[in-house]
């Protein structure tokens, strides 16, 4: 029985878990391009995966000097949406009423697709930054907020009650135990604002902008270059991964007492 125990063990180290998605991905892309060179899927309507790494060689100046105008206006809203939602939450956590009042309408403001919202914010503040940042706080500030919200409420109430009982302040219960208690929720909140960030900042470009991944996705697909569409696919993905990537590590750095398997 050791011995089985042992080969079984030895085994999982050959192939560690994280191999498995990699190996997942591989196979896809082999089917994928099997289908596209076999003639089962037309290459105008599915390009295959190596057509569309050649066009990413090709365009890939472009794809950078769009990239960097997408992650600057990504950033931006980011900041402000993180900003903001933390602050709503703080305030909805401190006063009950306010929370009973502008909750409901919180949730609301989510109910509206962006891409509704997003032809509004270009009528309203033209086809430059503003109206992109805007559209990007309006789709990250909800993650942020409802995850601290749920952190906040969700603290030790023994704790509360203890520091309480030793005179500690609300601000002082606030930064020694609500707060410290919500930052998994945050940082789980904000890998999902990560991403709302990236597909936010495009799909505001698609609308209306003379930069970016969005209008560049908008102009390739004019010409039906499906393959450079793939390729703008790709790399917003890749930055997404990326940036998720960041948070890990900001929350391995902020959190050092968490065990993560």
């Amino acid at each position: 029985m050791r011995k089985q125990t042992t080969g079984r063990t030895s085994a999982s180290h050959i192939w560690p878990a994280e191999t498995w998605p990699v190996l997942a991905v591989l196979l896809l892309l082999i089917i994928w391009q099997a289908a596209g060179s076999s003639g089962l899927i037309p290459k105008f309507m599915l390009p295959t995966p190596v057509n569309v790494a050649k066009a990413f060689v090709s365009d890939f100046p472009l794809l950078v000097s769009n990239a960097k105008v997408t992650l600057v206006e990504a950033f931006m809203g980011l900041g402000m949406g993180v900003a903001v939602g933390f602050m709503i939450a703080v305030l909805m956590d401190r006063f009950e009423k306010l929370y009973q009042a502008f909750y409901p309408l919180i949730v609301l403001t989510q109910t509206v697709p962006t891409v509704a919202i997003a032809p509004l914010l270009v009528l309203w503040f033209g086809y430059e930054m503003l109206p992109k940042v805007i559209l990007i706080v309006i789709t990250t500030f909800f993650p942020i907020t409802v995850s601290l919200l749920d952190g906040f409420k969700s603290a030790d109430k023994d704790m509360i009650s203890l520091m309480r009982s030793m005179g500690a302040s609300k601000m002082q219960i606030f930064r020694l135990v609500k707060f410290p208690g919500a930052l998994g929720q945050f940082f789980a909140s904000l890998r999902i604002s990560v991403s709302y960030a990236v597909v936010g900042a495009v799909i505001s470009e698609w609308l209306g902008g003379f930069n970016g991944l969005g209008v560049y996705m908008t102009r390739v697909k004019k010409g039906f270059s499906f393959d450079k569409m793939f390729a703008v696919i790709f790399l917003i993905s890749a930055i997404s991964l990326a940036m998720m990537g960041l948070v890990n590590i900001i929350q391995k750095k902020c959190m050092p007492w968490e065990v993560r398997k």
